[in-house]
């Protein structure tokens, strides 16, 4: 079931989403050579109490983490730990958190130190991507319209996107209806309409797409050892356009 959010409730994870995004940028800015996964997970759980917030991924289905850190060929799930972040790495953080019985949810990749080109435009591109799937979320639109945005933008560059995991639905629930493919054609899947709120999230190789998981049952990552690059935003639809919650104001109302 597609649940559509009230105003309030659209506000209450504006704020639940700030927190997010403060905290993921505040992480970015402490992403260095030397630096362990584990690291950051204790920021962003120290973090997330003094905002009053709970982390959402932490027991989500037995995650034992704030945060999840997927560096280099791995795609999203990364669990935390003593790996040290090197000169060159890129690394995804994705986190959400709890506030008011709501959530929020976003992640971005990010450089260590000096990377190389091809490392850079990966990322780059995986962003516009996030931006091309974030316009189509206006009233009238289908699902589907997000994915063929974000695939039409990526695949003229010759990189993949993972198809083993998708975008979502988000407010009461980390997880809600409907799910957000990264690509397929246009005009298919549930209308979008005023209140609903999805979480747009391409998921980026240079190689192939293909995915293995890890023993530990939640790494992914890219079978033939490619970079992959993440990012994602939660969207509300509102009468006006998207409205990037905790980042960018609403739309005039």
């Amino acid at each position: 079931m597609i649940y559509s959010k009230s105003w309030s409730e659209l506000q209450t994870m504006d704020r639940c989403n700030a927190i997010v995004l403060d905290i993921l940028h505040r992480l970015r800015e402490r992403i260095a050579p030397g630096v362990t996964t584990g690291d950051l997970d204790r920021m962003a759980e120290e973090w997330t109490e003094e905002a009053g917030a709970l982390p959402a991924f932490k027991g989500y289905r037995g995650y034992p983490a704030t945060l999840c850190t997927s560096v280099n060929e791995e795609i999203v799930h990364g669990i935390p730990g003593g790996r040290e972040l090197r000169d060159g790495d890129i690394i995804g953080i994705d986190m959400g958190v709890i506030l008011g019985g709501y959530y929020g949810d976003s992640a971005m990749t990010v450089a260590v130190g000096s990377i190389s080109n091809d490392a850079r435009h990966l990322l780059e591109v995986t962003e516009g991507s996030l931006q091309k799937g974030i316009e189509k979320v206006n009233p009238g639109n289908r699902v589907s319209d997000i994915g063929h945005a974000v695939a039409s933008f990526v695949t003229p560059y010759g990189y993949t996107l993972v198809k083993e995991f998708t975008g979502h639905g988000i407010g009461r629930a980390l997880h809600e209806d409907p799910q957000v493919p990264n690509y397929g054609e246009p005009g298919r899947g549930p209308r979008l309409t005023e209140g609903m709120v999805l979480a747009i999230e391409p998921m980026v190789c240079a190689g192939r797409a293909d995915v293995v998981l890890a023993d530990d049952q939640w790494t992914a990552s890219t079978a033939d050892g490619s970079l992959a690059a993440h990012f994602e935003r939660s969207v509300a639809v509102t009468p006006r356009g998207p409205w990037v919650l905790g980042e960018s104001s609403p739309p005039s109302r």
